[in-house]
């Protein structure tokens, strides 16, 4: 049933990736809409051919580190990899084709049938997936950049509180279905607009978020991973995948002996304890969280979505047409003295303003739906979370949580199952040799 589901999974994807790749090319945006934004700076496009090295090398560096997490158990490989990754992907490459921005990409093809997703960002989009699907979340360990310059800086970690990280948990839900919503819309990239560490691969970019990326980093030597934890919308997908992988990441390679020092040296919260069958006193009251919680997921769906409508007009203010729209009708109507270069760039144009009202008003549109999407969609989180919350299931070891592990390795270390392993691996290959 296991290898069903997973086929299930990858046949979905391919159908996404198929149906973005055969989409008829956008239209370039109007000529007035051409002033500078303040965002990081551009990339200037690679060759096709080294577009197709760079794909190469991310399956490369997936198989790699799968091994190397899975087969080797070897954490200082794994750190060696991601050093590499975080040269070639990030300094080298500037970010950029990165998978999660390409969630953004996917999620316009989705919802305008004129846009065309190159086939090496659906690649990129959706090769880490295929890997979470079978070997767990091994992109992250060694091959994502946004995680090796957080890995590399997690110098003292400590342990953040189950309650606190649960409820942070639920920002990168939000936040991946804010990115899809406004891309599907065709609003904004927001994802790529305020990644905080594209701009120190590209050795520039907003003084804004230079000093968020550095906050992050500067949090990141206390806090693991901060962004991939509590924010990255793309380690939500993988989350999801991971969990139906059959070769994931373990603690020991033997025996769980129950020293604690997996839990204690691990800085992202992953490693799950052992956890007794209920007392039978205790059932009714676990199982009456469960209903109630179970029943209440509609309701907050559904209030979701009513608190969600609220947020269109702010969302709108993100497209330019509808800025540019309401910045056209006040100075009309002699609600401001300023203009602005936009403005000033599509009067020169001469075309009557009722047709970029009625454009504006037809993207409000599109985002009020979607503005109650994203709220139905946070409160379905919300509600899932307080059912995963409310279960209760054995296990009798210490083990990875396969939605969270981001396959390091640091367990490793500190396993003394695993020095056994490594002590006795050497004599057991002469034995097999005789």
């Amino acid at each position: 049933m296991t290898w069903f589901v997973r086929a299930v999974f990858s046949a979905l994807l391919l159908l996404v990736a198929s149906g973005a790749a055969l989409a008829v090319e956008r239209f370039p945006p109007p000529e007035f809409t051409d002033h500078v934004l303040p965002t990081t700076p551009l990339v200037p496009p690679r060759p096709p051919v080294m577009q197709y090295v760079d794909l190469a090398l991310l399956a490369g560096a997936l198989m790699l580190a799968s091994y190397l997490a899975l087969a080797r158990r070897s954490r200082r490989g794994l750190f060696v990899l991601s050093i590499a990754s975080l040269a070639w992907f990030g300094f080298i490459r500037h970010g950029c084709i990165c998978p999660i921005g390409a969630i953004q990409n996917v999620a316009l093809a989705a919802g305008d049938p004129t846009y065309t997703v190159p086939l090496t960002v659906v690649a990129f989009f959706l090769l880490p997936l295929v890997f979470a699907l079978f070997f767990g979340r091994t992109f992250c360990a060694a091959v994502c950049p946004l995680g090796a310059v957080q890995e590399l800086v997690a110098l003292r970690p400590v342990r953040v509180p189950r309650w606190l990280a649960h409820a942070l948990g639920i920002l990168p839900h939000v936040y991946l279905g804010l990115g899809v919503a406004l891309a599907a819309t065709g609003t904004a990239f927001v994802i790529c607009r305020y990644d905080p560490f594209v701009g120190f691969f590209r050795f520039g970019g907003s003084a804004a978020m230079l000093v968020v990326g550095g906050c992050l980093l500067s949090i990141g030597v206390f806090v693991g991973r901060p962004y991939c934890r509590f924010l990255c919308p793309y380690g939500v997908l993988l989350g999801w995948l991971s969990r139906l992988a059959k070769w994931h990441v373990r603690v020991t390679p033997d025996e769980c002996v129950r020293c604690r020092l997996c839990e204690d040296v691990c800085p992202y919260g992953a490693i799950d304890p052992p956890a007794a069958a209920l007392a039978p006193e205790a059932r009714p009251r676990v199982r009456g969280w469960l209903v109630f919680f179970l029943v209440l997921l509609p309701i907050l769906v559904v209030l979701g979505g009513i608190l969600g409508s609220h947020l269109a007009v702010p969302l709108s203010h993100l497209d330019p047409a509808v800025e540019l729209a309401e910045q056209i009708w006040a100075e009309d109507h002699e609600l401001t003295q300023t203009t602005t270069d936009a403005s000033d760039a599509f009067r020169n144009t001469q075309r009557p303003a009722e047709q970029l009202y009625q454009a504006a008003a037809s993207q409000r549109a599109k985002l009020a739906w979607a503005a109650m999407a994203l709220g139905g969609w946070v409160g379905l989180v919300v509600g899932l979370k307080l059912i995963a919350l409310a279960r209760y299931p054995k296990q009798t070891n210490y083990d990875p949580n396969k939605t969270d592990c981001v396959s390091c390795g640091r367990c490793f270390w500190y396993c003394p199952q695993e020095h056994v392993r490594e002590t006795f691996l050497p004599r057991r290959r002469e034995e097999r040799q005789e």
